[in-house]
């Protein structure tokens, strides 16, 4: 129920989600504010390296391989994840596609520039940096996309 006027659903008549909850979204489920999705993801990424770190060292412990030669690109999982749910939030359509398929672009393109400069780097550390990278912008890419694809598209 809204706290505001008791309709169910859990959105305001703005259209803003009054659950609690981070990224805040609105009724649809879409996040609302680029600086929640980016702020989200960046913490997705930082927990991967961290996985990878911890999965990497008890490897290591075991003597089945050297600390760092984990792929860092696994860290981009939990923001995956968190992109998905938010494309699947936008109503069907080619806004959302396109938009999708330019941020996944843009992101890859920028991650593989960014672990080609890294490559002397630990595979751990070079691909951390490049998930990192691919994270803040498809981020930025998906937000203003497909916003601004819905708007010109109806």
């Amino acid at each position: 129920m809204n706290k505001r006027d008791g309709r169910p659903g859990g959105a305001d008549p703005a259209g803003q989600d009054d659950r609690p909850g981070f990224p805040r979204r609105d009724a649809e489920g879409r996040v609302v504010a680029l600086g929640d999705l980016l702020g989200v993801a960046l913490a997705g990424v930082v927990v991967g390296v961290l996985a990878l770190v911890v999965f990497d060292w008890t490897f290591e412990l075991l003597g089945s391989g050297d600390f760092g030669q984990a792929n860092g690109w696994l860290a981009v999982i939990l923001p995956a994840w968190l992109f998905w749910e938010d494309f699947r939030a936008w109503e069907f359509g080619p806004a959302r596609v396109v938009a999708a398929l330019v941020a996944v672009g843009a992101g890859v393109a920028a991650g593989l520039l960014v672990a080609g400069v890294a490559a002397g780097l630990a595979p751990l550390l070079s691909g951390g940096l490049a998930a990192a990278t691919f994270t803040v912008v498809y981020a930025v890419v998906w937000f203003a996309g497909v916003r601004w694809l819905v708007r010109r598209t109806g």
